[in-house]
């Protein structure tokens, strides 16, 4: 029954007694417990589980109801079980989800709010702390009245989007209506954030294509590095543009037809975006959503745990329900038609990806949260087959055939020499040296300029003049 009840708990912790004289070994995790998903306290089990049993059961029960009542603000609201494992008494503390956020610890004038953080009580850090207590008023950042007044700011971006994306106009009324606004004209958050202007600091986001697998020095190792601010919907925009710009569309082609191999499934980078722009964790100062593309990935991470506390890791995202940190920002992006129906966003990522030509179970999306941060990671589906030299050259040799367009032999030769050699990446001066030719400008536009125009290669970075040059394989 004992394992049974372990294994039930959202979070527990264990004590193998009582400590009356230093109560604050457990009371923390009264707190932690009240500011998150709830939780429960097994007294008489120690931490490998194992049932020690307590002396007198009845003495300790109130001794506890006492000192929660003493040392937490406000009471939290819990429940005593008196247990039994098989001669050994044991007694269950659970303790419910507070409503009435932050439960503090208090005592010799301290009074001090805790978190979980993994299997630990810990002392929550002051942003945390507001987001309680916007939580226990039954706010939320993106509702709060500013001083920023409507008619001082522009909206064109947002109106432009709304009429592309429903086929309806903005209407004056709809500000108030939608929550950007009080009837007064003052602008809440949630409005501040769809203004043109950047009115809120936090409202960036930095984008980075790392060279390889892992991150480096900005420096040296991006190959790729951008960095956006304002308007949640540029934001958006731009954080799918970089992707996009960062990843290829390849193909497969067949007897009467071509089957397309995007790296990743468009649909599903949008609602990571989304599901990161609409759920972060906007007071956290000098705080922004990050982009860190690599080879064989994406990782999409953003400021703020799981709101309400826990961790995604724990959770079953297809059964899970939602909980909206910033739920004006949310229902405005449902009317936009970026999210299909609140709380199916995690879904949506991985049912698009199921979606790709070449996916298998190893491709499959990956969440992770801590209390500090949302993090998710859709992976490559193409990478294997860019790593796999026997493949990619048969992707080549084959295209090459198929499409390279009638010239005269030397020509013909000379495109089949830059197409295999381009398989990587590669600067304009070494192909023509690769291929042996010394006049650079004669050799772009004889050979470069047409495989470039027939999109057969491509540039690495289209707006630089410097940019390498790959054979792209979509």
């Amino acid at each position: 029954m004992i394992e049974q009840l372990i294994a039930e708990a959202t979070e527990c912790d264990f004590k193998v007694a009582l400590e009356t004289k230093k109560p604050k070994s457990w009371l923390k995790s009264v707190s932690a417990f009240s500011n998150g998903i709830g939780g429960t306290l097994f007294f008489g089990i120690s931490d490998d589980k194992e049932a020690i049993g307590l002396m007198d059961i009845q003495k300790d029960a109130e001794a506890i109801s006492r000192l929660i009542k003493e040392r937490i603000t406000p009471l939290p609201q819990f429940i005593l079980k008196p247990l039994q494992e098989e001669d050994k008494k044991i007694l269950a503390l659970e303790v419910s989800p507070g409503r009435s956020t932050p439960y503090y610890y208090k005592a010799d004038g301290v009074m001090e709010a805790y978190i979980r953080i993994g299997n630990e009580s810990v002392i929550a850090p002051d942003y945390i702390v507001n987001e309680l207590i916007l939580k226990g008023t039954n706010q939320s950042f993106d509702s709060l009245i500013t001083n920023a007044i409507k008619k001082d700011y522009s909206f064109t971006l947002l109106e432009a989007t709304y009429l592309e994306r429903t086929g309806l106009r903005f209407e004056p009324s709809d500000y108030v209506s939608f929550g950007l606004a009080d009837k007064n004209g003052f602008l809440t958050n949630a409005g501040k954030l769809m203004t043109d202007q950047h009115t809120v600091y936090n409202s960036r986001m930095f984008c980075t294509r790392w060279n390889g697998l892992e991150k480096g020095s900005i420096f040296d190792d991006a190959l790729d590095d951008k960095e956006y601010e304002g308007n949640l919907i540029y934001l958006l925009k731009s954080g799918s543009e970089f992707i996009r710009n960062n990843s290829k569309v390849r193909f497969v082609k067949e007897a009467q037809y071509r089957v397309d191999k995007p790296d990743y499934a468009e649909r599903a980078v949008t609602e990571a975006l989304v599901n990161a722009l609409i759920h972060r964790d906007y007071i956290v100062l000098g705080s922004e959503i990050h982009i860190d593309m690599f080879d064989d990935r994406v990782e999409i991470t953003s400021p703020g745990g799981m709101f309400g506390g826990g961790s995604i890791q724990e959770y079953d995202i297809y059964s899970m329900r939602s909980m909206r940190r910033n739920p004006i920002i949310a229902d405005l992006f449902h009317r936009m038609k970026y999210m299909e129906r609140r709380g199916s966003g995690l879904r949506k990522i991985v049912t698009e990806t199921e979606k790709l030509p070449g996916y298998s179970e190893k491709y499959k999306p990956e969440f992770f949260s801590s209390a500090i941060d949302f993090r998710v990671v859709l992976k490559n589906v193409n990478y294997d087959l860019v790593g796999g030299t026997h493949q990619v050259s048969y992707q080549v040799t084959h295209q090459v055939t198929h499409q390279v367009t009638p010239q005269d032999s030397k020509t013909s030769k000379v495109s089949d020499q830059i197409l295999n050699f381009c398989i990587e990446p590669q600067s304009k001066k070494d192909i023509a040296l690769f291929c042996g030719f010394k006049d650079l400008r004669n050799f772009t536009l004889k050979y470069l300029n047409p495989l470039l125009k027939s999109g057969q290669l491509e540039m690495t970075i289209p707006d630089k003049s410097k940019s390498k040059i790959c054979y792209d394989t979509g």
